[in-house]
């Protein structure tokens, strides 16, 4: 194990970690503004109720994606010097306007959001968790268009080896950027809709039969089967687009060896980059020529056709990308199976009376959306191998010339405490909704200070 592959698994950890939190903050944050604002439009306890318990949620998944970003940040530094020697006066303004228009906008008003419910009056207070949630919307955004970049650059020109900005509005909406963006959201919106339902069906199984639990648990679950069409139909428009502009990982995610038309659909196989082909291969006839160019006949490509004349390889690594894709695809099935069967028993026996097996579903299903969009994040970022930016500049180019030994020290030292604070964290959520039905204020139209000091007893 060199260098190159430590620091790859080092800074895949690092990003695995962080991901998980932005994943909740990002969506949860316009949910807590819709409570609030059911809230003030209401006067009903319950939107308050549920408020004041998910803001505990999104202040602690706040402080863990800060903390994990700038860990994540410094790898740029450590352990990939080249990425910014070459693309930094690309990705340096870019990672700038994050800070900017995201974290400023978090920081001045966060603190209003969980603390200010009795000091400010209910509309500056409401103003207060729009913007931060519109600062965690902006993070997401400016993130995922450097990433998007990275797949597929635009914008700029090499001088002397180093990369130039022609143009901002190239860079910033680049070919896969509104894909991503949208995805991204999505993903997010379907991650704490399942949380939100998970948790409250929890809090039910043991016994809460509170009005905002049941209303929380009815709204995660038509958020979900809401959400859910509309992820499957921007992932086939992200589809259509990898086929565009990165072919050598959609061929990577379809296991297809040889280009040409009326391509199956691989439903599961082993490949084998020695032989080259697929084993124990279960396929559906021209079912990806039929997904992937809506016609049965529409050509895919072929692995094959990504490697030189001199026998270098220049597709990703096929397995990992074949099979995290397949586990985000299941899990989408998944959470399209179990949100619709939940909207139809609500709608035959309402949110309190859900069956026990529905409501050990939903809670076995809590943190589902964290293993799609890790899948999905493996199959982005691994297929876009052997380029670290797209036919610009390789892996390879940018990591650090330091000893392995010392890499392979540090990612230890990571991945120990990441598993710590995974732990620690869903043990946080799971002690949050057990001493719920104690501790949750019982708030008036207007928050009274007590309630307010309440909000993190």
């Amino acid at each position: 194990m060199d260098t190159l592959l430590l620091s790859r698994i080092q800074f895949g950890a690092n990003i695995s970690f962080h991901i998980l939190f932005p994943s909740i903050t990002l969506a949860l944050g316009w949910m807590l503004l819709f409570f609030k604002l059911r809230f003030s439009l209401t006067g009903q306890q319950k939107w308050m109720q549920a408020y004041m318990f998910w803001v505990k949620v999104f202040a602690l998944s706040f402080a863990m994606g800060v903390v994990s970003g700038i860990t994540m940040s410094f790898q740029f530094g450590t352990n990939w010097p080249g990425f910014m020697e070459k693309v930094g006066n690309i990705a340096g303004p870019l990672l700038a306007y994050e800070i900017l228009t995201a974290f400023f906008l978090e920081a001045v008003f966060l603190g209003i959001m969980l603390f200010g419910a009795s000091r400010v009056k209910s509309w500056v207070h409401t103003l207060a968790t729009f913007l931060v949630a519109f600062g965690t919307t902006m993070s997401a955004f400016w993130i995922i268009v450097l990433n998007s970049w990275m797949h597929t650059p635009q914008g700029f020109t090499m001088i002397d080896g180093v990369a130039h900005a022609t143009s901002w509005l190239e860079i910033v909406f680049n070919p896969s950027m509104p894909y991503r963006f949208v995805h991204m959201l999505l993903a997010s919106g379907l991650t704490v809709a399942f949380l939100i339902a998970g948790v409250s069906a929890l809090r039910m199984l043991w016994g809460e039969r509170g009005e905002d639990v049941k209303t929380a648990l009815r709204v995660g679950i038509i958020t979900a089967a809401s959400l859910i069409p509309l992820q499957i139909l921007a992932g086939d428009f992200h589809g259509l687009n990898t086929l565009k502009h990165q072919p050598a990982k959609l061929a990577a995610m379809e296991a297809n060896w040889e280009t040409g038309p009326n391509v199956p659909l691989v439903l599961f196989a082993l490949p084998d980059e020695t032989t080259r082909e697929n084993r124990f291969e279960i396929a559906v006839p021209n079912a990806a020529s039929l997904i992937l160019t809506h016609s049965l006949d529409g050509t895919v490509p072929g692995l094959n056709d990504f490697v030189d004349a001199t026998g270098q390889i220049l597709h990703p690594p096929v397995a990992p990308v074949f099979f995290s894709f397949r586990i985000m695809v299941g899990v989408g099935l998944a959470m399209l199976l179990l949100s619709w069967s939940g909207l139809y028993l609500m709608r035959r026996h309402s949110a309190a009376s859900l069956p026990k097996p529905a409501l050990l579903a939903f809670s076995a299903m809590s943190f589902s959306g964290w293993i799609a969009t890790l899948a999905g994040w493996y199959t982005t970022e691994i297929g876009r191998q052997p380029w670290l930016v797209q036919g610009v500049m390789t892996t390879q180019e940018a990591v650090a010339e330091v000893p392995a030994t010392l890499v392979l020290s540090t990612l230890i030292g990571y991945l120990l405490l990441y598993a710590l604070l995974v732990l620690a964290y869903i043990g946080a959520i799971t002690y949050l909704a057990r001493t719920a039905a104690r501790s949750a204020p019982r708030l008036s139209a207007e928050p009274t200070e007590e309630t307010a000091h309440d909000l993190f007893r």
